[in-house]
């Protein structure tokens, strides 16, 4: 896909985080999930703008970051392409396959929290504290 990808940024100005980091987090995470690919294109800084109401600064920032970091590279007058992706989450066949099973457990759990009464965030913040919880205990051993 060499056109403008789809993905559409969604910046949370109550979550703490640097506005930078929340493009540069949805980015990595459309490179997980196999969203982007290497070749597509990221809307430019103007079309994140007129979404978003950022400042254009915040999105050339974000994507030096990802530049720097090797995911992605400016084409003077072109654009920001993607040179690799990361992890294996969607990527092939084969990786879809292998994560089926976990993708359907945790779809149906988002299910029932939804189902108890939780929001969208409430829900995010518990998995983010399980994971947290769980990659810290493997620190520890």
């Amino acid at each position: 896909m060499s056109a403008s990808a789809a993905v559409e940024f969604r910046i949370d100005r109550r979550s703490g985080v640097a506005t930078y980091l929340q493009i540069v987090q949805q980015t990595k995470q459309a490179l997980r999930l196999g969203v982007l690919e290497p070749g597509d294109r990221l809307p430019t800084a103007r079309e994140v703008v007129e979404a978003t109401a950022i400042n254009p600064n915040t999105v050339l920032k974000a994507y030096r970051e990802l530049e720097r970091e090797g995911l992605v590279e400016a084409r003077r007058g072109l654009g920001t392409f993607v040179r690799r992706t990361l992890g294996t989450l969607g990527g092939t066949a084969d990786a879809t396959a292998a994560d089926a099973p976990l993708r359907t457990e945790l779809a149906d759990w988002a299910r029932r929290a939804r189902e108890a009464g939780l929001e969208k965030d409430d829900i995010g913040a518990l998995f983010t504290a399980v994971l947290d919880s769980t990659y810290k205990e493997d620190k520890e051993r």
